[in-house]
């Protein structure tokens, strides 16, 4: 082993706590999302633009799609019913949606070798408590830090630096886990070091100014991954990200 290789495996295992991002990361919901909005545009005989669906920021912008399909539907758009419609086939979706590729893998390694855990999202806390209780794991996240607890969302800092205050950590002692290029950004705002695992709908090079970018979770243990976060720097950040 050589003295670098000696010094990252020394910091990783200095680390306390690992943050994960929800959707998209730990659960493709982004994905389920973009087929509930297509399907909903199906039923009123329209056909969603798939490429400027995804903005490139944590908030909440369902009014902002619902206005998008009132002007293209025109007279005669019930709101009421379309939402009811497209959150019970969401929801249909979900019955069956587990964890991304390796991410239950990583979890009960990070519990088996004392790492602390947590989950800083943009979703409010009924969404993170749902689907993790569904799952199984919740009882593993010591601290959940949503969306609906801050001001403001990423690439903004708030809901990482939330927390970081709930774990009483410096950012030094935690490592992030992303999925889009704005969740990158709001983990390196925060101070933290970040491991990228783009959704499949994200590509790897919107994320690329991640310490360590994966394809999949599936392809490095945590640990592996961990050591190789912590002796990387952060590459130069994209003008666009999504």
């Amino acid at each position: 082993m050589t003295v670098s290789e000696s010094s990252d495996r020394t910091a990783e295992s200095c680390l306390q706590a690992v943050i994960f991002d929800f959707d998209g990361l730990l659960m493709d919901t982004e994905s389920t999302s973009l087929k509930s909005w297509q399907y909903e545009w199906e039923q009123w005989g329209l056909e969603l633009d798939a490429n400027t669906f995804f903005v490139n920021h944590g908030g909440d912008v369902t009014q902002e799609r619902y206005a998008q399909l009132a002007q293209a539907v025109g007279e005669g758009f019930d709101r009421a019913l379309s939402h009811r419609r497209r959150v019970q086939f969401r929801d249909r979706l979900h019955e069956s949606l587990n964890l991304a590729d390796g991410m239950r893998a990583w979890i009960i390694e990070a519990v088996e070798s004392g790492k602390r855990l947590a989950v800083a999202s943009s979703s409010p806390r009924d969404w993170l408590t749902r689907h993790l209780g569904r799952v199984g794991l919740l009882v593993h996240f010591e601290v959940l830090a949503a969306g609906d607890e801050v001001d403001h969302h990423k690439p903004a800092p708030d809901v990482y630096e939330l927390a970081l205050r709930r774990l009483n950590l410096p950012p030094a002692d935690a490592v992030a886990v992303e999925d889009t290029g704005h969740g990158v950004d709001a983990a390196h705002a925060a101070g933290l070091r970040c491991i990228a695992v783009p959704n499949p709908l994200v590509q790897p090079d919107v994320v690329g100014h991640a310490q360590l970018v994966l394809r999949s979770a599936a392809t490095l243990s945590l640990e592996d991954a961990l050591t190789h976060c912590v002796g990387a720097s952060p590459r130069p950040r994209r003008k666009s990200s999504s």
